[in-house]
């Protein structure tokens, strides 16, 4: 299939040019200016596709890494996977997909993820759901947090790089978040059409414990307070972020905040008032086993040893039999084994992020494996609900 179809990076200003205007058609202007979304990705991280020198479809690339058991690994975020409407169906996206992460496995990326506007197409490569992103909402009444702990300190103009560090610290201990693309943090303080963005230290600005980065807006539903992004890294800091915002009462109905699917966070609030207001699922895909096995942390108090068998139909370096031995919260990979527990690419996905155990995959047929491999995974693999607070 992939014959037919010529893959490279983007280069020309014609080309950038002609992908902006496919952009244009398959996001509705949603990118918010597509080549200005193209230059703040960086041309060189798009690729295109062609057929009869025609560019047809396209997508960003964007290396960063991604936080597993304490651990950060290497992970390619795929965006903006944009097909020219009169191709779709004549499989350009696949095509366009298996260049991709045969390109990512040749230069030695452990993982990947992405947003799906539709799962099925994502599947056919190897990609498998992987954690969540949710949007919570309360009603600023039913806060009732008083007590502010810690002052607020406003920063403007705001500089995203103020808060890498304080970033990092939730980051590092967050199962599934993102060590951020420049262009993600970039577009995070952007402000939208008609929109402030607001960012205040939680502490002082010598010692802050946490931030909080924030949009306000009327719409038909009242005053919203929409929090863009959040770092409490005390408990302090966690009470304060509730004070601060039950004091928006008299002017804001509700609060938006981005949060896992378990959020400890509503533990705070005195009834189950908080509500999630829309949720999704990303996809992860494990680009090459060895690496993302050997790259992620693991359980400390946990020695054990695991037999995989892995079968990948795209990239086949990564078929066959492994064992995993994990000792002192690290893993370590050698090639052969009893292949007691079988799993396709996709399904080693869901197990690698911990978003369900090996016995809710073997219940939907999703592995195969002895009692002693599933236990074995199950200790290797436990891990909190893996989520990101970043829709790339």
């Amino acid at each position: 299939m992939t014959a037919q179809f010529e893959y490279s990076t983007l280069a020309h200003p014609q080309d950038i040019q002609h992908l902006g205007y496919i952009f244009e058609q398959c996001f509705i202007s949603a990118l918010g200016g597509e080549e200005v979304y193209i230059n703040l990705i960086g041309v060189e991280n798009f690729r295109i596709i062609r057929k009869l020198e025609q560019v047809v479809g396209g997508l960003a690339t964007l290396d960063m890494g991604q936080w597993w058991g304490g651990v950060r690994v290497p992970m390619t975020g795929i965006a903006a996977v944009g097909i020219a409407p009169e191709y779709r169906g004549s499989g350009v996206a696949i095509a366009l997909m298996q260049h991709t992460l045969k390109e990512l496995y040749a230069r030695g990326v452990a993982i990947s993820a992405l947003y799906p506007a539709v799962q099925s197409l994502y599947r056919k490569v190897g990609y498998e759901q992987g954690g969540s992103w949710c949007i919570w909402e309360v009603a600023t009444k039913n806060i009732q947090v008083w007590e502010q702990l810690l002052p607020l300190e406003p920063v403007s103009p705001i500089n995203h790089e103020v808060f890498h560090e304080l970033y990092q610290q939730q980051a590092r201990l967050t199962h599934g978040y993102l060590d951020r693309h420049p262009a993600i943090w970039e577009r995070l303080i952007q402000p939208g059409e008609k929109e402030t963005v607001y960012a205040y230290f939680i502490g002082t600005k010598d010692q802050p414990q946490g931030y909080i980065i924030f949009t306000q807006e009327r719409t038909e539903d009242g005053e919203i307070l929409s929090v863009k992004d959040w770092v409490l890294n005390t408990v302090a800091a966690a009470q304060t972020f509730w004070s601060f915002l039950a004091n928006h009462r008299s002017q804001i109905q509700q609060v938006r905040w981005k949060s896992s699917a378990i959020d400890s966070l509503t533990l705070l609030l005195p009834e189950q008032t908080a509500k999630i207001k829309d949720t999704n699922r990303w996809l992860l895909r494990v680009i090459d086993v060895v690496k993302a096995l050997e790259a992620r942390g693991y359980p400390s108090q946990i020695q054990a040893e695991l037999h995989l068998e892995i079968q990948d139909n795209l990239l086949t370096g990564n078929n066959g039999k492994f064992i995993l031995s994990v000792a002192n919260g690290r893993g370590e990979i050698t090639k052969g084994g009893k292949g007691e527990l079988q799993l396709d690419i996709r399904e080693l996905a869901s197990l690698y992020t911990s978003l369900f155990t090996p016995y809710h995959l073997q219940q939907v047929g999703k592995l195969h494996g002895t009692e002693t491999a599933i236990l074995a995974a199950t200790q290797i693999f436990a891990g909190a609900s893996p989520w990101m607070a970043d829709f790339f």
